[in-house]
């Protein structure tokens, strides 16, 4: 009898291949377990570890209460280059949207105070978004701006492009941004606020942004899931 380990994986490549074999294709929706295990003939908890396995590996994704789906492709960033989210997946031929969480002013704490040179207990904002691609939450952000620099910025519709309501409302340009980025594992608030299970791997991007002057102007953590970015520089050497 075969090991339930390589049956699984069995399983799981079965799946893998008809999918790249474009029997599924990206954004559609897989047959329910229920049709996999009646036409695979195997135990209902071996195809629910093929797919939690292909999850993991960002070929498939799950929505609440509808199913299984193939992966779309992901979009491409390039940390190097200053573009905004609504910019560079529009580029691509895709659609983003943000819908704004929450909106709040806080006051400065010991870690914020160190980035932002900023006495402890100066007003900051703190914007908390979600952002999707085609429909599908792939990102949460966290966001802290200066509220000095920024007087009432919460009350504007931040639903789209941070960037152009500070340099439009505000006069503030950003002329340089420090990017840190590293995998992490999503959960508690962002697993759910991205609909996913509390584990899965993710990508953190910390994004500080200055000035021209040198001011931290904002501080950005953001959580990817990891199926939905490509990173990739072009570097050109001189």
């Amino acid at each position: 009898m075969q090991q339930p380990d390589l049956q699984y994986i069995g399983v799981r490549d079965d799946i893998a291949a008809r999918i790249a074999g474009s029997e599924f294709k990206p954004g559609e929706r897989l047959p329910s377990e229920r049709q996999m295990q009646i036409g695979g003939g195997v135990a209902r908890g071996t195809i629910r570890e093929a797919l939690f396995q292909l999850e993991a590996e960002g070929v498939i994704y799950r929505k609440d209460r509808s199913g299984w789906y193939v992966s779309p492709p992901p979009v491409v960033y390039d940390p190097t280059r200053w573009e905004g989210f609504m910019s560079y997946v529009e580029a691509q031929g895709r659609r983003p949207e943000t819908e704004t969480l929450s909106k709040v002013e806080i006051a400065c704490d010991d870690m914020l105070a160190q980035i932002f040179s900023r006495p402890v207990g100066a007003p900051m904002y703190w914007i908390r978004r979600r952002r999707s691609i085609d429909g599908r939450a792939v990102l949460i952000e966290s966001i802290i701006v200066d509220a000095s620099l920024a007087p009432g910025l919460v009350e504007h519709d931040l639903d789209g492009s941070l960037t152009s309501v500070l340099k439009s409302v505000y006069g503030i340009g950003v002329a340089r941004n420090k990017v840190d980025m590293q995998p992490c594992a999503l959960t508690r608030d962002e697993a759910e606020a991205l609909r996913v299970k509390s584990g899965l791997p993710g990508l953190s991007v910390i994004r500080t942004c200055y000035d021209a002057q040198g001011r931290v102007v904002e501080f950005d953590r953001e959580y990817w899931r990891h199926d939905a970015l490509k990173v990739s520089v072009d570097i050109r050497v001189r």
